[in-house]
């Protein structure tokens, strides 16, 4: 490519002229192509090493003139065909103009003027650029591509220098990370090293120190380990390795590719050797951080961060800290953990006012809110830019207040817009079409007030002391309130969580918890939910229903229809909103509990809140979360437990105990009273009071665990101490709980006052960090997405294998192919989207399937049956015959019986699926080609009774007799020859099975005529019919000495010249190119007369497209309609030919076809050649 000119002091050095003229030099690098001795090793490793642009671009053209020592460098290719063109452009153009001129500085200048022209004038004319990624990566990301065979679509974040240790030697090179690949290179003195990882392989990624491999990054897959050390930052590579790695494991959990952010604003001055990725993805995880930070929605994107002071009226001192500002919120967060929090929704905001400077209050900013609070902030660096920022999110805001502030001026604000970022929206109704509200309104009782507040109890007078301690805590509360604001905007400090770990009282218990942004900003959201939720017929519904009487039966506010139906209301609502998750079981318990304290709305925001952000992954269809932090509680065991995780793990209890506890936050487990403090204390503190208060509950109980001698009496110990874990306080009425029944014995256990485990929890396991937890459960999330993919795997192979003749071992590494198509789609693009092709909800053997073209590629790899350039043909054909349902997919079980009848198949199978291939809908004729298109179904949505029917479908004996097959007609019998010959020609034996087949085919011809005789026209065609077909196998044989010979001996020649016709010429190459070409022919079967269309299937060549005597030749010799064979005399005729014979009934072994297809995956390998990817040209 033409580069703008940059000066050369040493022409010579480390390159070899091969061409040269007056005013150019083509030079090659040494080392590049064949030979270069130890000096090519010397260079090509220093290239390696120092990361040089040669190594991408081996070629270059110098501009020289007279006598001048000074070269300017103003083209380079990666192959000589590059180059050549630009030479022979620089000949043909500039030699006869630059002849003209007398003074050399003047022809530098021309040069160079017309080089940067001619750059100038490609980006003008070529596509913009996305990005503006500086020319050091794009040359790293050409370079990545071109060693490791990626596509365009494969992106590259960044790349390091870094060592791979292999065996006991550190290797130096580079390692390059992509979105979907880890890929390492080094050339040290003719050693090359080559490896390639893909994300979604990895199930370990460490950062570790040993003796070993000091300071290292240890990257785990199923079958290897991997060590990487010497970095120069190893903390920012490990984290992007991280970052990485969790969005591969995201794409395995929810079949979603990755999708940059167009929307990132340009970096204020150019970045050396960031990406826009790179930058993508330091954006995603500050994001990341942010939300986790404030617990905020999954759509809120942090615009930026300062430091500054907030003034504290409670403690009366300025708090140093950071402000953020988002597109919703402006939150603060003290330097000093639990000092002071700060959360501002922007629809809050009524005034931002900035304030005079002192030098005791420098740069001051005030905000003030809807509920007349001020909150002062100062020290801040770039005060007016901040201000403009949040006056542009103000103005963006819904329903925020009509006027604000600014400088001491008053600024109308713009209507408010459409809200920045919505759920997912029920479909818009048009006017007149408003909803009857015939399942939600906000007239009913539940929609108004909690169901406790419905179904309030008169307190017994023996619990007159907790009522006044009740009342004691209302007050501690209101005096809170007055000290340090109320609702979302409050001050939030260690006092408040001081309260909360006291108990909130019942009165305030809804209100505190609920963040009303989200429900105020989406006013009517949930009713119109509801009335197009209610009603529908789903798999999600159906167990909504079987669980509502499931849900804290025992409170009597769930004994009658109000609460039921509530309940119901919210569930489906949710269900329909979130359809990845729809309904899990837990679901309904933890719902029942907030419908207790909160509207009927309310209800629902909080479960959004909890299942999308606070137990993210917990309730879809495989829990992954809660298996994931299964895995943390494990390994926190592990930490602070470890005689107890010795013995525990041993038994096996640790992961039957914490699933229940984590999905339902311990409310199946304990008496409700005293499991919805423990839920209080979540709403505050997050995951980590669960992980606390589940640790102290196994130290409480250590000495009986470890005398414990099996699972089932660790179990009832454990079910003991947690029934008897009472709330003194409360002023509820006693409920009863279900697992009291667990308690067994005379003697009654002694009762565990919750206010003390919870202060135990905090006491011995207070230092747990959400930092920390969150970096614990990326780990985690690895092993369990991995090992569920595996569970998936032997759920696939239990399910067919006793359909199918392969080995479990073989099933195994077969789906893993397979799997690995379907992934590939995901980001490399297919002609469906893989999300289309992946439904979590279906049973294991249905989730991945691949498009025709995936297909292709794997039977080319795998199929016994090779027939060269045929092969993509025969494969497609295949493929329609196995697409039962026409959706344009396979999945795994049709895939594997389509390759079962080629490896297992006895003679019969083997010619039966050939005898099918080349009959509808294996072979498309034109017509049928014409009137065969892949309609979408305009519906897609199928509920669950659909999939049932076609269970019951597929599990209906299906019986086909040879019999049943129809008949072939002469022009399907015609491709069938051809299929044949082209899979005998690279076969030991092809000599006798070409004589066979020549006489299988001759005996069939003669077959076909003599079962026209009995046909109603047959009798007068025979003759006259049998030359055309044997045109239609050899268009241009040379004519015969008599009738007699036109049997075996035509058949014989029309075999054999059907792979003569030579396809049309392609677009010329290079010189190695040609020389490496082999032709092999495309065949003609169908004659379409003068059919004009553009959608002939892939493997149809008209004959109409020939031209010239060969068209001549073929007029008159259509393929005889009347003419047919059945399957029972295709194969008759085989079990003449022994060759044939010893040909379908040899056994073939598909594991060295799957070790080679493993191979063009790109594992490692090492070779002492030079690079495999070199494009010199090779002289043989």
């Amino acid at each position: 490519m033409w580069i703008t000119p940059e000066e050369v002091l040493m022409a010579n050095a480390l390159w070899v002229s091969e061409r040269a003229n007056p005013y150019f030099i083509l030079q090659r690098r040494k080392g590049h192509g064949r030979g270069g001795g130890i000096t090519g090793l010397l260079v090509g490793t220093l290239d390696v090493v120092l990361d040089s642009s040669a190594r991408v671009a081996p070629y270059r053209i110098l501009h020289q003139t007279g006598e001048s020592q000074i070269f300017w460098n103003i083209a380079c290719g990666s192959s000589r065909k590059e180059i050549t063109e630009h030479w022979e452009w620089l000949e043909t153009n500039l030699l006869q103009t630059l002849s003209i001129f007398d003074n050399d500085d003047d022809i530098t200048t021309f040069v160079k003027g017309k080089i940067q022209g001619i750059i100038a004038e490609e980006n003008k004319s070529g596509k913009p650029q996305e990005d503006e990624d500086p020319g050091k990566f794009r040359e790293a990301e050409l370079k990545m591509r071109k060693l490791f065979g990626m596509p365009e679509e494969e992106k590259l974040v960044n790349y390091y220098p870094c060592s791979y240790w292999k065996g006991r030697v550190p290797r130096q090179g580079w390692i390059y990370l992509s979105i979907n690949h880890l890929c390492f290179y080094s050339f040290l003195l003719g050693k090359e090293v080559s490896l390639v990882v893909q994300w979604t392989d990895v199930t370990q990624l460490d950062k570790n120190a040993t003796l070993v491999f000091p300071e290292s990054v240890r990257v785990s897959t199923r079958d290897t380990e991997h060590f990487f050390s010497m970095f120069l930052n190893i903390n920012e590579t490990f984290k992007l390795m991280e970052q990485l790695a969790n969005i591969a494991m995201r794409q395995l959990l929810d079949n979603e590719s990755f999708a940059a952010d167009r929307s990132l604003p340009k970096p204020c001055k150019t970045l050396k050797n960031v990406s826009a990725l790179k930058r993508d993805l330091d954006a995603r995880a500050k994001n990341e951080r942010y939300r986790a930070l404030f617990r905020l929605t999954q759509d809120e994107r942090l615009d930026g961060h300062t430091d500054c002071t907030l003034w504290t009226p409670f403690a009366k001192m300025h708090v140093v800290g950071q402000m953020f500002v988002s597109n919703n919120y402006i939150c603060f967060a003290s330097r000093e953990e639990d000092l002071c929090q700060l959360i501002i929704p922007l629809r809050e905001v009524t005034i931002v006012e900035k304030a005079d400077s002192s030098s005791v209050l420098p740069s001051p900013l005030s905000i003030s809110t809807k509920n007349k609070m001020t909150f002062l902030f100062a020290n801040l660096k770039d005060r007016d830019f901040l201000v403009q920022r949040i006056s542009d999110f103000l103005q963006r805001t819904p329903d925020s207040i009509t006027h604000f502030h600014i400088c001491h001026c008053f600024q109308e604000n713009p209507s408010p817009s459409t809200p920045p970022s919505l759920p997912p929206s029920p479909p818009v109704l048009g006017l007149g079409e408003m909803p009857q509200n015939q399942h939600y309104s906000p007239s009913l009782p539940t929609a108004k007030k909690g169901l406790l507040q419905i179904y309030q109890q008169d307190v017994p007078e023996e619990l007159g002391p907790k009522v006044t301690r009740e009342k004691m805590k209302e007050e501690s509360w209101n005096i809170h309130f007055f000290e340090f604001g109320r609702g979302v905007c409050m001050y939030r400090t260690s006092k408040t969580r001081e309260l909360v770990l006291n108990g909130i009282p019942e009165s305030l218990r809804g209100e505190l918890p609920f963040d009303a942004n989200e429900m105020a900003t989406h006013p009517g959201y949930y009713g119109s939910l509801v009335e197009q939720a209610m009603g529908k017929c789903t798999l999600a519904t159906e167990e909504i229903e079987r669980d509502l009487h499931r849900s804290m039966p025992e409170h009597h506010a769930f004994q009658n229809e109000m609460g039921i139906a509530a309940l119901r209301r919210v569930l489906t609502a949710y269900a329909y909103k979130n359809p990845s998750i729809g309904y899990c079981q837990a679901m309904n318990i933890v719902t029942s509990v907030l419908l207790l304290y909160c509207t009927e709305e309310e209800a629902f925001w909080l479960l959004v809140a909890l299942c999308e952000r606070m137990l993210p992954d917990y309730y879809n269809t495989r829990v992954v979360g809660a298996l994931v932090d299964q895995g943390v509680f494990e390994e926190l065991t592990r930490e602070c437990l470890p005689l107890l995780y010795e013995h525990m793990q041993d038994l096996g209890v640790i992961s039957t105990i914490s699933l229940s506890w984590f999905l339902t936050l311990f409310l199946s487990v304990m008496p409700f009273d005293s499991a919805v403090l423990l839920v209080d204390c979540f709403f505050y503190e997050g995951i980590k009071v669960i992980f606390q208060v589940a640790l102290a509950v196994l130290h409480a109980n250590m000495d009986q665990l470890l005398s414990c001698s099996d699972e089932g009496e660790a179990m009832t110990i454990l079910g003991r101490y947690l029934d008897n874990v009472v709330n003194k306080q409360t002023v509820s009425p006693p409920i009863p709980h279900l697992h009291a029944l667990l308690t067994s014995g005379n003697i009654p256990p002694p009762e565990i006052d919750i206010f003390e485990l919870i202060k135990a929890s905090y006491e011995k396991f207070g230092s747990l960090r959400a930092d920390v937890i969150e970096q614990m459960r990326f780990k985690q999330r690895l092993k369990v997405i991995q090992s569920l993919e595996d569970t998936a795997k032997r759920s696939v192979v239990r399910a067919i294998m006793t359909e199918s003749a392969f080995t479990i071992e073989e099933l195994e590494e077969l789906y893993v192919l397979f799997k690995a198509k379907h992934i590939i789609s995901c980001y490399w693009g297919a002609s469906s989207s893989a999300a289309e092709r992946h439904d979590p909800s279906l049973p294991y053997l249905e989730q991945y399937r691949i498009d025709c073209g995936q297909f292709v590629q794997l039977f080319s790899a795998l199929a016994p049956w090779s027939c060269g350039l045929h092969t993509n043909t025969l494969s497609s054909r295949l493929f329609r015959l196995l697409d039962q349902n026409k959706d344009s997919l396979i999945n795994f079980k049709e895939f594997v019986t389509g390759l079962s009848g080629m490896y297992h198949g006895d003679m019969t199978e083997k010619l039966k699926l050939l005898y099918k291939l080349h009959l509808p809908p294996g072979m498309f004729t034109v017509i049928e080609t014409l009137l065969t298109r892949p309609w979408k179904e305009c519906n897609s949505l199928k509920d669950y009774k659909y999939y049932l029917r076609m269970w019951a479908k597929e599990k209906e004996p299906k019986k086909e007799s040879i019999k049943d097959l129809p008949r072939m007609n002469q022009e399907q019998f015609i491709e069938m020859c051809k299929t044949l010959y082209n899979m005998f020609s690279e076969d030991p034996m092809e000599q006798e099975l070409y004589h066979g087949i020549a006489t299988v085919a001759s005996l069939l011809l003669h077959i076909g005529e003599v079962g026209k005789k009995f046909t109603n026209n047959g009798s007068k065609k025979t003759e006259a019919q049998l030359p055309s077909a044997v045109d239609a196998l050899q268009p241009e044989r040379e004519d015969s000495s008599g009738e007699g010979g036109s049997g075996q001996s035509l058949v014989s020649k029309a075999l054999a010249e059907a792979q003569l016709e030579t396809p049309p010429p392609t677009a010329a190459g290079s010189d190695e190119e040609a020389k490496d070409d082999t032709s092999v022919s495309s065949y003609s079967v169908v004659s379409a007369g003068s059919l004009q269309c553009e959608d002939i299937a892939d493997d149809t060549v008209l004959i109409g497209c020939m031209s010239g005597d060969a068209v001549d030749r073929r007029q008159g010799s259509a393929p005889d309609a009347d003419w047919s064979i059945t399957f029972e005399q295709v194969l008759a005729s085989f079990l003449t030919e022994t060759s044939l014979v010893d040909y379908f009934e040899k056994k073939h072994d598909i594991q060295s076809k799957m070790t080679a297809c493993k191979s063009l995956r790109a594992v490692e390998r090492q070779t002492s050649t030079s690079s495999d990817h070199d494009f010199s040209l090779n002289t043989h």
